[in-house]
């Protein structure tokens, strides 16, 4: 029997195991809500029931999320062989990173055994760092001058930036910190030999880090199962390092994002047309049948261009015929009022130049349009203001860099928001479960607030932007399989009712269940069993416990996460982070960082001494307070992780520093 015959076979023996525990998992778990909703809910106390249902509602939908991804889990045999003649950019991204770990990294890439050139992209132009990186024989990349003066997007900036100026077929990204193994093309660009692929990811591992992984960097359940069950479901995403693209792929996304951009415009200033021609045929019959007739005329193209451009028809076609049709229905309008068109005309001329923002393609601010539409123009200058708005969509993003902007940047992580971009778009990824580069984690708490914390605003901005539920081009399951991750983010407001609903039984009595007996342990135990078991199957041999423990002690951070993300999307507020604490200023145990944990580890112990007493002195059951007191043990077990992390120091020098 050969070995990838005996991996396949104990994939597929696994994978059936699997799915028996989740089908048990999600019927224990339906039979556990049914019965809480409709029999268990103590609506007495509704404030804090309710809040504990549907918090244990979202549990649910998170286990559901969790087996669906492992349903068709993929554990990848090795890959075909390496096309020789695949040409290949590696890049090495920086921006303020220590010119001696940046150049670790990119001699490490020099000694990559395919053909290929490496580039470091300085995004912090530093001039230290371009000798450095010339006198070690590796290209040196930083942005133009037509960045000057407009929006940077961070790293996907900095990747677009050089995406136009290199040349190679695949690019091979990797973080300032993460040092290649020779063999990484090697192993993944057989993958590319399946001409729908546009990206290999292959997992992120710390050599930092040690075996009780304090800080909870390793990620191995993510790195692992998840990524292959995302695999499983052609959903496995780009993780901004690590990974191997097609530039052909990119370069489309760039192109279509471009097109679509221009043609949000233009359904835009046809919106607004609209409005300028009804505003105007309120008194056109005073003008005269021509006039109405024109105008008439005119709505009819409007509405045609806009059905048109919503059919798919070529965006240029349609602002062509649209501006033909508009004045093919002007010709025949006699100008009685010619003062107040040239009025008009005047306040036409004058109107802002088109404003870019998010990246995206725009007509003229909202406070112009909304002027626009409701003047009171006279018909010809309605006329001459419907082929104004269309004719001021900008094509050529005046206000970006670059018009075209392959990887994404709605968000401050570039990598999902582009690997869903490319599934949309029909193209395939590939999760390859081999550790091919080793990086630096995060060496103390604060840094690593700092990075959660830019990771689950990054994942929120996408969900609020682009929801993957009604994204085009997604399968069913790439669709959950990218609301699954955005929607693990939302564990913080969980996380409050499972801390507060003990406190305020052994404390005061208050109770969010009817009761504590027979039946809901009847209902419970199942449904956590099954839960537990799928969860180690899932898991086997890897280390879980720190991301099981981080998923709640964190819950401040993705409650901040959230609601920041929200300001930002909705409201154009400026994203908050976690203040990192500098070098040599990080001295003590960073207990500022977690003081909601602290409190919240305070009124646990508190509840604790309380509920005991009141057990004592009769003023509560011993069902109920029992149980209470093992969900505070279990909390408090839970996020004992954060004392750990706040006094956790790892030995620090240049060359392992990481920003």
């Amino acid at each position: 029997m050969s070995r990838h015959r005996a991996l396949r076979e104990v994939s597929r023996g696994r994978r059936v195991l699997i799915r028996v525990l989740v089908l048990l998992t999600l019927v224990a778990g339906v039979d556990y809500l049914v019965w809480r909703w409709l029999d268990s809910v103590n609506w007495a106390h509704w404030w804090i029931a309710v809040p504990l249902a549907l918090a244990e509602t979202y549990s649910l939908v998170d286990a559901f999320f969790f087996g669906l991804t492992t349903w068709r889990i993929r554990q990848r045999t090795a890959a075909p062989p390496a096309p020789q003649d695949a040409t290949v950019d590696v890049f090495v991204t920086t921006y303020d990173e220590p010119v001696d770990l940046v150049l670790t990294t990119a001699r490490a890439a020099l000694a990559i055994r395919h053909p290929h050139r490496t580039w470091v992209l300085d995004d912090g132009a530093r001039e230290e760092m371009r000798t450095a990186a010339l006198e070690a024989g590796v290209g040196y990349l930083t942005r133009s001058a037509d960045w000057v003066d407009r929006p940077r997007h961070a790293k996907a900036g900095n990747l677009n930036n050089a995406l136009l100026v290199t040349e190679g077929e695949f690019l091979l990204v990797l973080d300032a910190d993460q040092v290649p193994s020779p063999d990484i093309l090697t192993r993944t660009l057989g993958w590319f030999d399946d001409p729908r692929v546009a990206l290999v990811q292959t997992p992120q591992w710390f050599s930092n880090v040690a075996g009780s992984d304090v800080l909870g960097s390793q990620a191995p359940l993510f790195y692992g199962p998840i990524q292959q069950g995302k695999d499983g479901w052609n959903a496995a995403y780009f993780c901004g390092s690590n990974a191997v693209v097609r530039r052909e792929a990119l370069m489309q996304l760039g192109i279509v994002g471009y097109v679509r951009d221009v043609e949000r415009g233009v359904a835009r200033a046809l919106r607004a047309a609209r409005s300028v021609v009804a505003g105007a045929r309120r008194d056109a019959a005073a003008h005269g049948p021509a006039v109405a007739a024109a105008l008439d005329a005119v709505d009819v193209a409007v509405g045609r261009a806009r059905s048109e451009l919503a059919s798919g028809q070529p965006v240029s076609d349609v602002t062509h015929r649209f501006q033909r049709r508009v004045d093919a229905a002007g010709r025949d309008v006699v100008a009685d009022d010619l003062a107040r068109l040239h009025a008009d005309l005047a306040e036409i001329a004058a109107l802002p130049a088109p404003t870019v923002g998010g990246g995206t393609a725009t007509l003229t601010d909202d406070v112009v349009l909304t002027r626009l539409a409701h003047r009171d123009w006279s018909p010809l200058g309605a006329l001459e203001s419907v082929k104004a708005l269309v004719a001021a969509v900008e094509v050529d993003r005046a206000g970006e860099a670059q018009p075209v902007m392959p990887l994404a940047t709605i968000s401050v992580t570039e990598d999902m928001a582009t690997a869903m971009r490319l599934h949309a778009l029909g193209w395939r990824s590939v999760y390859h479960h081999e550790v091919l580069a080793r990086g630096l984690a995060p060496e103390s708490l604060g840094a690593m607030l700092q990075q959660r914390l830019r990771w689950s605003q990054g994942t929120l901005q996408v969900m609020l932007k682009e929801n993957p539920l009604v994204q085009r081009g997604l399968s069913l399951g790439q669709r959950l399989m990218y609301l699954a991750t955005m929607w693990s983010y939302l564990a913080g407001f969980a996380a409050l009712a499972f801390l507060a609903a003990p406190v305020l039984y052994l404390v005061a009595g208050v109770q969010p269940v009817v009761s504590y007996g027979d039946a809901f342990w009847l209902h419970l135990v199942p449904y956590l069993v099954a839960s537990q078991l799928l969860f180690r199957v899932v898991g086997q041999g890897l280390r879980t416990w720190r991301g099981q423990q981080y998923s709640l002690a964190l819950f401040p951070l993705w409650i901040r996460a959230c609601v920041t993300a929200v300001g930002n999307v909705l409201f154009a507020r400026e994203l908050g982070f976690v203040v990192t604490p500098k070098a040599g200023g990080d001295e003590g145990p960073t207990w500022r960082l977690i003081r909601p944990q602290l409190v919240a580890m305070t009124l646990l112990v508190v509840a604790a001494v309380v509920g005991t007493v009141r057990l004592q002195l009769g003023l509560a059951t011993a069902e109920g307070t029992y149980v209470n007191l093992a969900w505070v043990a279990y909390d408090l077990l839970v996020l004992s992780i954060v004392l750990r992390a706040a006094r956790h120091r790892a030995p620090r020098s240049p060359e392992r520093t990481r920003t």
